[in-house]
């Protein structure tokens, strides 16, 4: 153990950190490269192989170039997954969630007065909300 001091210990430990805190950010380039739909894929290609080829030089060059951009998708896509969660449970929870029996039945009543419904299924209808 006196072979290796404190020191390079946590030297190692450092650079050990920044890798793998490199290889996170690579994996989050190369997943950003081909979740753009307004890039080519020519330009996907491009970016990949230099990423690939020259992976700090690309993906420095990357972070610079794009960076921005990286965010703005990022955003985009939890807003999309986000509504996209609210629309299923929504629809999930079904009239009920939205408001009393006693609305229902207005709604109800509302589209027998206009003739939509006709007294068979609006019983029906009323039934089952009663139920």
């Amino acid at each position: 153990m006196d072979d290796y001091p404190l020191l390079e210990l946590f030297w190692t430990m450092l650079w050990f950190f920044l890798w793998i805190m490199w290889l996170f950010l690579l994996f989050k380039i190369i997943s950003d490269i081909f979740r753009d739909h307004e890039l080519s894929g020519w330009g996907k290609a491009g970016w990949l192989i230099l990423c690939l080829l020259l992976p700090f030089i690309g993906v420095l060059v990357y972070v610079i170039a794009r960076g921005t951009g990286m965010t703005q998708r990022e955003t985009a896509r939890a807003r999309e997954a986000e509504g996209a969660f609210q629309d299923y449970i929504r629809k999930s929870a079904g009239p009920q969630a939205g408001g009393s029996g006693a609305d229902e039945l207005a709604r109800l009543a509302d589209l027998k007065g206009k003739g939509a419904l006709t007294e068979e299924e609006f019983q029906k209808a009323k039934a089952k909300i009663l139920a």
